[in-house]
């Protein structure tokens, strides 16, 4: 299965499920029943289970899972981060970032959200897919939080991280302390995002 369309299903499946879920839902079904791998094999399964549960039941699981604990939160920098001022340099960065490859991220919605980055690696591949590896200690901790709270939603993260090269870290401990503290020099991430002149493309919110 193709990266791109690993991405734009991680993020159709990880934005709320509002008025429009059952349509996202049936769109990421029909992309990846036909493709084999590893990757498309969670995603079904994550499918799966989403698709048996009651819209109202899914939409408040969601909001317990990434909005109510720091945990498993959906916005990478607070990872690296924290609340510090250090995380608005980090989102100014990644929308120059988005801008320098055409994109032009929606307003509503801030530039470290993990299916807003998803969306923008499956537009464009290459940027994109140098974007989530660079932010893949932050994706890698949210994947051992949402292993330790048993939700469906890890069958995503773990479909994306299989996307990305290199290890998984040995344990949410290590992912956080890379995560905190950098990679290693020879592989510090996307700074300090040369600039690409070009169309600029609106994001969507999904």
């Amino acid at each position: 299965m193709t990266a791109p369309v690993v991405h734009q299903a991680a993020s159709l499946l990880l934005c709320y499920p509002g008025d429009d879920w059952p349509h996202r839902l049936a769109t990421v079904h029909d992309a990846v029943r036909h493709v084999r791998g590893a990757e498309s094999a969670l995603l079904a399964r994550c499918c799966g289970t989403l698709r048996s549960a009651e819209p109202l039941a899914l939409a408040t699981q969601y909001v317990a899972t990434f909005d109510r604990s720091r945990r498993r939160s959906l916005h990478l920098t607070y990872y690296t981060d924290g609340d510090t001022r250090r995380r608005g340099a980090s989102l100014a960065r990644l929308k120059d970032h988005y801008r320098a490859h055409g994109w032009l991220p929606p307003e509503d919605e801030l530039p470290d959200f993990l299916p807003l980055m998803l969306e923008f690696a499956a537009r464009s591949p290459e940027p994109g897919l140098r974007l989530l590896a660079a932010h893949r200690p932050a994706i890698e901790v949210l994947r051992y939080a949402l292993i330790a709270h048993r939700s469906p939603y890890a069958d995503v993260l773990e479909a994306v991280c299989g996307t990305l090269p290199g290890p998984s870290p040995a344990s949410r401990e290590e992912a956080l302390r890379i995560a905190r503290n950098g990679p290693p020099a020879e592989t510090v991430g996307l700074e300090p995002f040369p600039a690409q002149h070009g169309h600029v493309t609106q994001g969507t919110r999904r």
